[in-house]
C-alpha cells in the first residue's frame, strides 16, 4: 500500500535514513506548468531545523523534477520527483536496534514483516511524508487553474489556542524531555459540488482516510464533526436559499458529494513519540527495559503536519476532479 489515489496516483518511495526519498505520480494531465520552484515551498514549511522547537536535523529537502515535464510543463507522463537524505546520523539509533520504542511502529512493524529499519523508523518515519507533499505540491498546481485553493493552520497545541501559549506549551514539554500533541485545521475553498462517489466512493470517506494515514494523526473530523452529537437536527442542517447555503454545518459535504461550500477538516495529532523520559518497553527478546529516546526530535509535531495535510487534501479533492472528469471533462490551464 505505498500507492495513493485512483486516477491521480502517487507512489513513494524511501526510507529515513536511506539514501533519498521520493515520488511517483502517474495520471497527471498534461500541460500543468510545473518547475521545481512551485513544489520547493511546500518541502520547505514541512523541512525540519527550521526553528529551536522543532528537530534539529538539518535537511535543505531540495526537490529534483527527474521525469514527466518538458519546458516547465508537465506532459502526462509519469512524473518522478526526489530528494534526498543529507543529514543522517545512523549510529544515534544504534541503542534501539533490539529495543522497542514506546507509541512507534518498531513492535508492530517486526510483527508484521519479521524484521524492521530501527533507523529513524525506517519507511515508517515521518520523513515519509516529503514525497506525499512533494506530489500534493503537484495537485496543487493542478488545481489552481479551476480557482481551488488550500489552506491550513494549527488550532490549539496541548489545549492552547493562542499563538504565544502554544509555543509556552511546546517549549515546556521539551524542556520537560516531553512532547504535546494538537489540533491542525485544513481548509479547501473553491471546490465545486458534485465531487465524490457514493456509496463506497464518498469524498468525505476519502478525505478521512487520506488524513488517517497521516503517521501523527489520531483522528478526524469534518465541519462540526464531534461536535454534531450534541446538537439538534434544525441547528446541524444546513438550509439552503436563493443564494445557497446560509451555513456550513456538514463541512463542505453531503451525502459523500461535495455542495461547493467550503471542505472543512480538521486533525488530532498526537504528541510525538519520540521523548527523553524514561518510558517502560520490552526487547526483542521479549524482556522489559527502560528507554529514553535521545536524538533530533520535534516537541510537537502538529505545525509541521499542515503542510502535509493540505497536500493530501489536495490529492484527495484532484483524485475525485479528475474521476468526475470521466462524466464532464476537466479541462486545462
Amino acid at each position: 500500500m505505498n500507492t495513493f489515489g485512483r486516477n491521480f496516483r502517487c507512489t513513494t518511495f524511501g526510507e529515513s535514513h536511506g539514501k533519498a526519498v521520493g515520488v511517483v505520480v502517474d495520471g497527471c494531465p498534461p500541460g500543468i506548468n510545473l518547475t521545481e520552484a512551485d513544489i520547493q515551498p511546500y518541502l520547505d514549511r514541512r523541512r525540519p531545523g527550521k526553528s529551536p522547537l522543532a528537530s534539529a536535523r538539518q535537511e535543505a529537502d531540495r526537490v529534483e523534477i527527474l521525469s514527466g515535464t518538458f519546458e516547465g510543463r508537465t506532459t502526462g507522463a509519469p512524473i518522478a520527483l526526489i530528494a534526498r537524505n543529507r543529514d543522517v546520523r545512523s549510529e544515534d539509533y544504534d541503542a534501539l536496534r533490539d529495543i522497542f520504542r514506546p507509541g512507534h511502529a518498531d513492535y508492530t512493524w517486526q510483527a508484521k514483516y519479521g524484521l524492521r529499519d530501527h533507523r529513524g523508523g525506517g519507511r515508517s518515519s515521518g520523513r515519509e511524508t516529503l514525497a506525499r507533499v512533494a506530489a500534493g505540491a503537484v495537485a496543487v498546481r493542478c488545481l489552481a487553474p479551476h480557482g481551488i485553493a488550500i489552506r491550513g493552520r494549527v488550532v490549539s497545541v496541548h489545549g492552547a489556542t493562542e499563538p504565544g501559549a502554544m509555543e509556552a506549551e511546546i517549549r515546556a514539554a521539551r524542556d520537560a524531555g516531553d512532547s504535546v500533541g494538537g489540533i491542525v485545521e485544513v481548509t479547501a475553498t473553491g471546490c465545486p459540488p458534485g465531487l465524490g462517489d457514493p456509496v463506497f466512493g464518498k469524498l468525505d470517506a476519502a478525505i478521512a482516510g487520506a488524513m488517517m494515514g497521516i503517521g501523527a494523526v489520531k483522528g478526524v473530523e469534518i465541519g462540526e464533526g464531534f461536535a454534531a452529537a450534541g446538537l439538534f437536527g434544525s441547528e446541524m442542517n444546513d438550509s439552503i436559499g436563493k443564494a445557497g447555503f446560509t451555513t456550513n454545518h456538514a463541512g463542505g459535504v453531503l451525502g459523500g458529494i461535495s455542495t461547493g461550500q467550503d471542505i472543512v477538516v480538521r486533525l488530532a495529532v498526537k504528541p510525538t513519540p519520540s521523548i527523553r523520559r524514561v518510558q517502560r518497553t520490552i526487547d526483542l527478546a521479549g524482556a522489559e527495559r527502560g528507554i529514553s529516546v535521545e536524538g533530533r526530535h520535534d516537541p510537537c509535531i502538529a505545525p509541521r503536519v499542515v503542510p502535509v495535510a493540505e497536500c493530501m487534501l489536495a490529492l484527495v479533492i484532484l483524485d475525485a476532479m479528475l474521476e468526475q472528469a470521466k462524466y464532464r471533462g476537466f479541462g486545462g490551464e
